[in-house]
């Protein structure tokens, strides 16, 4: 609309955002000098202890011959190391992910029977409120699934008869219902906006009680429900290995800090949605693809040498958005390796045949170790840099064929489960609100009359 006071910037508003610009005095330096960790990081980029958690550990260093060493990066959930988790259910035939989910929430691998009386509980919970899709998703379709997502979660308070009950047992009830349909949110909300604003078909498929999460996110998300084994494990697998990851995490530190408050689940999960939908935190994967994308266009082969090239440009901010930024590559804790980009790596190549990409595999191989090189000669960094999970599951999520505005969302549907945990841990542990410091730098001044000013 022409006068729509919702999108349109004034003259006026730009004024009061300059005012707003020049009222701002906080220096870079100022952190420095009043020993501010800002980021909650210290000058050696290691994260300020805030808490206590058992719910997993992110390892990027040890002390090895009395030096603080920095080693493959490790990961583990409930003390076990992710890599012996997916390799386990992987031998053994599984999907993984409501394996992990039982995991992060209760502490301990479920046996077979807890296994599949949990999943029984999943496929219960994996339907919406009558006319929900119909009421909710549909009136007011929107070009970004994680608003949808977040509309969605803050709607089906209404619904819930015992919304603001934190006992463990209720809170716990919300959790397994939001992990159940986060995936039909995600994909219905994208349907949707795919028929309203872009003419497509409405597709609303129901999903299937025999499926696994994974096995349910393609299946209502093709127009034929179909997908291959290869596919949906490897995307259980991205599910899994983005389902958790320390409780410093933005999103995750989010779900502790507004569940210290005493807030209802619902609005809790909002908030860390609105964190996840950052580009400095789980839009980075759209980021590698876009990447990849401009680079193919702009090379004139695929050869080492044309590669080096267009990273250095990237550094150099002459290439892609002028960041200086080369998405993918490096992370806020892992130096020598990211555990989760190891295990997806192994996971891609596979994919990448049966799909008859190899081609773009060996791209993307070649590219992390080229800017691996090219970043350690040309910035200075305290630590090593190596592809994160981003770089990889951004190339797997491409050969899947799964459209970039569920990139983030999925990032979610993984993510809610990790979420939860926190939140019952919080719940049942702390007892404060989370409430840190600030140290005001402005000068005092005097109060002015009206008629003065």
């Amino acid at each position: 609309m022409a006068n729509n006071p919702f999108s349109i910037i004034t003259p006026y508003i730009e004024e009061l955002a300059a005012k707003s610009v020049e009222s701002n005095g906080i220096m870079p330096e100022m952190y420095t000098q009043h020993n501010v960790k800002r980021g909650l990081r210290d000058l050696e980029g290691r994260g300020v202890l805030t808490g206590l958690t058992e719910i997993s550990e992110v390892i990027s260093h040890k002390i090895i011959d009395g030096k603080d060493t920095n080693i493959p990066g490790e990961l583990c959930y409930r003390g076990i190391d992710v890599k012996d988790l997916t390799s386990g259910f992987h031998s053994e035939g599984r999907y993984g992910f409501e394996e992990c989910v039982y995991l992060l929430l209760f502490g301990k691998l479920p046996t077979a029977d807890e296994l599949s009386r949990f999943c029984e509980l999943l496929a219960g919970y994996r339907s919406l409120p009558t006319s929900f899709v119909r009421d909710i998703i549909m009136k007011a379709p929107s070009t970004d699934m994680m608003n949808v997502l977040a509309r969605s979660v803050l709607t089906l308070y209404s619904y819930d008869d015992n919304a603001d009950d934190i006992s463990i047992p209720n809170v716990l009830r919300q959790c397994l219902q939001l992990i159940a349909i986060f995936p039909m949110l995600s994909v219905y909300g994208y349907h949707t906006y795919r028929h309203y604003h872009e003419g497509e078909s409405l597709i609303i498929h129901h999903p299937k009680p025999e499926y696994s999460t994974a096995q349910n996110l393609l299946h209502i998300l093709r127009a034929d429900g179909k997908f291959t084994e290869t596919e949906a494990r490897t995307l259980d697998l991205a599910l899994v290995l983005h389902a958790e990851h320390g409780g410093g995490n933005n999103s995750t530190f989010t779900t502790h800090v507004v569940s210290s408050s005493g807030t209802d689940t619902y609005s809790a999960v909002a908030a860390s949605l609105g964190s996840l939908k950052g580009p400095r935190h789980g839009g980075a994967n759209i980021k590698v693809v876009k990447m990849f994308d401009d680079m193919k266009a702009n090379i004139p082969d695929t050869s080492d040498e044309s590669i080096r090239d267009y990273i250095a440009k990237i550094l150099n901010k002459e290439a892609f958005d002028r960041s200086g930024l080369v998405y993918g590559m490096g992370h806020a804790i892992y130096s020598v390796s990211d555990p989760r980009a190891e295990v997806l790596k192994a996971f891609a190549k596979k994919l990448s045949s049966e799909k008859g990409m190899d081609e773009e595999y060996s791209l993307y191989k070649r590219t992390a170790k080229i800017a691996s090189q090219l970043i350690a000669e040309k910035r200075k960094i305290y630590k090593g840099v190596s592809p994160n999970v981003d770089f990889y599951s951004g190339m797997i999520y491409r050969m899947l064929n799964l459209p970039e505005e569920l990139y983030t969302p999925i990032f979610a549907v993984a993510r809610i489960a990790g979420w939860s945990a926190h939140r019952l841990e919080e719940i049942e542990t702390a007892g404060k609100i989370i409430r840190p410091a600030y140290m005001c730098v402005k000068d005092r001044t005097s109060y002015i009359p009206m008629n003065e000013r």
